[in-house]
């Protein structure tokens, strides 16, 4: 998925050398340092300690969380509710050693989901709370907090491809796919079934295909009943969808891998979705319908363990269903079909209550996303959301007290922030305070939250509050005082500044911006664009660690200004804002940079002749388009991992916007970059890993020829083994060194000008 490489923020870890003092806010006399590229990629972190992956326990006992302790090796942790004590819970280095092996098929799993580090990366707590299970090293370990010793650590299993390790709805089992098939575990006695046999190959059982991990957010394939009894599962054959050759140089040698990438226009994997029964192994499976060209978007089962909910999307993605399959009798129920003239939004957002025979939905029928409350025949009961803002996420349910919390943008869509209604509507309240952005987390019955929050002035800091608002304690405070790592850089910290603009329709475009930290009278300064652009891909937020937000601060104390604009097609905003780009990519994200360009021009101490892109996976592609079809107004551009011909690129994502390339060729066309190739004048800087399995290298490879026939010189850069996210400290500080003395060079430093001092922007 495009969105997500280029919303990586940038790891900001290390040791400095000092170089002065400051004072001010802190009282006492705080060392300042000069930031540098290296600096941000050294320990300590510049945003100072972080706590990931939080998670409440089920009995309400702890919160348990992810820390780093050395070279982004994580352990788990824990919080202990009843005396605020923290302490080292696992220690992945004693149960390894400190060595890990994973298979292709966790690597490649771990790719789809961003997942960054070694050690415990994820981990999930058994339904009574009791113990803890995450795997390791290729081992699957069960760990019971609080027990003897002989009883802390059990192994279940080994061997294989071992992925999707989870406990079955009431514990009783533990379920994970091995080599392409099914197995299941027994907790109490260690036995271990497999319960498919025919995995292999281009036949997959229980795995999310490449498109539902990559695309759908969907990164499982299978699902249990709420008894135990049942376990839902796809069939997945790969055999009509192509086969890629993907030459991978890496440092020790060339190592060719063939990938099945189903290509725009091309063949999907055949999907299945069958129920299997644990007591005799009977397979039930389901119709899907007539058409077998669809997708399967979500699977989930009501609390009743017999019926089944399918959410079915048609392939060119205008209308999905959601049905409810009986495993009884066989019978289905379509109870509601959310249809679009340009494409349907898939979410997460399905709750079936346990209490009375209704469930929560979100549509963006309104024209935003919201929730609604329908009965079980699909009837809809009433709005519990509404207004020209979305929700993002729903949260948790309290059934007992009638009450539901989500998370959205109903104060600016550069603020995320929690809320809850009523289960039988009334006014929304918002829960979580302080302007900027709360990363949430509620306990399972709503009676706590996590609140991660941060702000451009504040580092993320971590919260337990009760469902009120009112606060516990605080899990981690990160401070900016004067022991913060990033104490000795705040007397050249620069702060962005935030507004909008308007598009041709009369829409708001919303920008940070990020001025020289010194703005001499008489100069002028360069611009350096930072652009993602593309949908599901809104950047423009009041956080702390926005899109390489370290990277912009040592720009401007370079003497650049830092500019981002959310376009129209970035989401956020509701289907007016997202709808302009289908049936063309390319074209609408231009014209609303190029009016960030004209605000730019406006201002005093911007130069105007001087301004440069830079931009990574659908970013890459829109620096691409940007430099060509408005070469009068940018003199360079970095362009990292672009699709630059959308037919190379992948089937749901692609089609979401374009349709079909048989029916939309001149969109296609159009929404290549090669067509424009003849245009380029400005200075070019193409950079691509090597390994790259989702925008494939072949995209560099075929803009590389266009450039070279039509005599436009530019620069290259390849990072042998890298895939899109070319991650790794060393590699990141290679490639920023080399984007950072590109822009040097192509930009230049403030010029010389008879101007009046720049006043700030609104």
């Amino acid at each position: 998925m495009l969105r997500r490489i280029a919303g990586l923020a940038l790891v900001m870890e290390g040791v400095v050398t000092m170089t002065g003092t400051m004072t001010g806010m802190y009282g006492a006399a705080v060392a300042a340092e000069q930031l540098t590229l290296e600096r941000l990629y050294q320990d300590p972190a510049l945003s100072g300690p972080a706590l990931k992956g939080a998670a409440f326990s089920p009995d309400g006992q702890r919160i348990t969380f992810l820390r780093a302790s050395e070279a982004e090796r994580q352990d788990l942790w824990q919080y202990l509710t009843a005396t605020g004590e923290i302490s080292l819970l696992v220690d992945a280095n004693a149960l390894t050693g400190g060595d890990e092996s994973l298979s292709s098929e966790e690597l490649a799993r771990r790719e789809r989901q961003r997942v960054a580090g070694s050690g415990i990366v994820s981990y999930q707590w058994s339904p009574d709370g009791q113990s803890l299970l995450f795997p390791l090293a290729g081992q699957l370990h069960l760990q019971t907090p609080g027990a003897s010793a002989d009883t802390l650590n059990r192994t279940l299993g080994t061997g294989g491809d071992i992925t999707d390790v989870r406990f079955s709805s009431l514990g009783r089992y533990v379920s994970l796919v091995r080599d392409q098939n099914l197995f299941v575990i027994d907790v109490q006695s260690g036995r271990e079934r497999q319960l498919t046999v025919e995995g292999g190959g281009a036949i997959k059982f229980g795995m999310a295909e490449f498109i539902a991990q990559e695309e759908m957010d969907r990164n499982t394939g299978y699902w249990w009943s709420p008894n135990d009894q049942y376990l839902a599962f796809t069939r997945v054959d790969e055999s009509a969808i192509g086969l890629e050759q993907r030459y991978e140089q890496g440092k020790d040698g060339l190592t060719i891998v063939s990938q099945r990438y189903p290509r725009a226009g091309k063949a999907n994997a055949k999907i299945q979705l069958g129920v299997m029964d644990l007591l005799d192994g009977h397979i039930n499976w389901i119709d899907l319908g007539k058409d077998d060209d669809i997708y399967l978007a979500r699977v989930d089962w009501l609390p009743d363990s017999r019926q089944i909910a399918v959410q079915r999307q048609t392939r060119d993605q205008k209308k999905l269903d959601l049905i409810v399959h009986d495993t009884l009798t066989g019978r289905s129920q379509t109870l509601i079909s959310e249809t679009s003239p340009t494409w349907v939004n898939l979410h997460s957002d399905l709750r079936f209550l346990k209490t009375r025979p209704q469930f929560i939905w979100a549509s963006e029928r309104s024209g935003f996303k919201h929730l609604y409350l329908y009965d079980r025949a699909g009837k809809l009961v009433k709005a519990l959301t509404e207004g020209p803002w979305q929700i993002e996420e729903l949260k948790a349910v309290d059934e007992a007290n009638g009450r539901l919390w989500f998370t959205g943008y109903a104060e600016s869509p550069l603020e995320l922030h929690l809320y809850t209604v009523a289960l039988d509507g009334g006014p929304i309240q918002r829960v979580s305070q302080g302007e900027g952005w709360h990363e949430i987390t509620v306990a399972d019955d709503g009676e706590f939250f996590l609140d991660h929050y941060s702000s451009p002035s504040q580092p993320p800091k971590v919260a337990l509050h009760r469902r009120d608002g009112s606060l516990v304690t605080v899990l981690l405070d990160n401070t900016l005082n004067e022991n913060h790592p990033y104490a000795s850089y705040l007397a050249d910290d620069v702060q962005p500044q935030f507004g909008s603009i308007k598009a041709a329709d009369g829409q708001d475009l919303h920008y940070r911006l990020y001025q020289p930290a010194t703005l001499e009278p008489g100069k002028k300064y360069p611009v350096v664009v930072d652009v993602y652009g593309g949908p599901h891909g809104a950047r423009v937020q009041k956080n702390w660690e926005s899109r390489n937000a370290f990277w912009h601060k040592l720009l401007a104390q370079k003497g650049f200004f830092v500019f981002s604009l959310d376009n129209r097609g970035t989401n956020r905003r509701g289907v007016r804002f997202e709808a302009p780009v289908h049936r063309q990519l390319g074209a609408v994200e231009v014209v609303d940079q190029q009016a960030g360009v004209a605000f730019l021009r406006t201002l005093p101490q911007v130069d105007g002749d001087r301004i440069g892109v830079f931009g990574w996976s659908y970013g890459g592609y829109l620096s691409l388009m940007m430099l060509m079809q408005a070469p009068a107004d940018f003199r360079a551009g970095v362009s990292v991992a672009p699709v630059t011909d959308w037919s190379l690129y992948d089937t749901h994502y692609t089609e979401r916007y374009l349709g079909h390339p048989a029916t939309n060729k001149d969109g296609y066309a159009k929404s290549a970059v090669m067509p424009y190739v003849d245009k380029l004048q400005g200075k070019l800087l193409l950079v691509h890993g090597m390994a790259d399995d989702n925008v494939l290298f072949l995209n560099s490879a075929e803009l590389m020829n266009a450039l070279q026939r039509k005599n436009k010189p530019f620069e290259l850069m390849l990072y042998p083994g890298s895939q899109h996210g070319i991650s790794g400290r060393d590699l990141r500080l290679h490639l920023f060194s080399q984007i950072t003395d590109f822009f040097q060079r192509t930009l230049g430093t403030p010029a010389a000008a008879t101007v009046t001092p720049a006043a700030k922007p609104d």
